[in-house]
């Protein structure tokens, strides 16, 4: 049992982080005019990517912290504020960072889509935090079971947005984002507290 708890609760802030709902709408217009096999290719790519940043980032980032000597708290008000402002750029102007152009569909697999906007700030701050706090072997089964949903959505893609319309892929979309900038506050609370304590 403690091992589901653990799951569970390292499996849901990395699903609101990566927001594999909200990614569709950009997945689907980076992909946009290229045949459903490209696309497929894409979401393949995109999901290997993304793998590969996040289990690295996992391997090597707290080695970066201590070379650089940055505490937790400094990396929590950092990755709050970061992760805030992802989110109001999101719910005022409908995208959390600009689109970008690419010629092939393996390479917006892997740039933009692999990262930054399947694992970008948000992720990277959820993963430092919570191998911080619970088994790594359990953040990383997360955040494979998480990238799996992901790879399913944009598997399913055309299917999804079909099935919900533009408007409730965007309904979604913004909600996750408000979870988002709440989890973004807490963060800062917590480093700012962490400090001055």
């Amino acid at each position: 049992m403690g091992f589901l708890r653990e799951l569970g609760l390292t499996f849901v802030p990395l699903f609101v982080a990566m927001d594999a709902v909200g990614n569709l709408p950009i997945f689907l217009s980076l992909t946009q005019g290229i045949t459903p096999k490209h696309r497929g290719r894409a979401a393949h790519l995109a999901t290997l990517t993304a793998l590969g940043i996040g289990l690295g980032f996992v391997a090597i980032g707290k080695a970066i912290f201590l070379l650089l000597g940055i505490e937790v708290a400094d990396f929590l008000v950092a990755g709050g504020i970061i992760l805030l402002v992802l989110a109001i750029k999101d719910l005022l102007t409908g995208k959390a960072m600009e689109g970008h152009d690419a010629s092939s569909s393996g390479m917006v697999g892997v740039v933009p889509i692999g990262t930054p906007v399947v694992v970008g700030p948000a992720v990277f701050t959820t993963l430092l935090l919570l191998i911080d706090q619970y088994l790594v072997v359990v953040v990383i089964l997360s955040f494979v079971l998480n990238l799996a949903i992901q790879w399913l959505l944009f598997k399913q893609a055309d299917r999804i947005v079909k099935f919900l319309g533009n408007t409730g892929v965007s309904a979604i979309s913004k909600i996750i984002m408000l979870l988002l900038a709440a989890i973004a506050v807490k963060m800062i609370r917590q480093g700012v507290l962490t400090i001055a304590g």
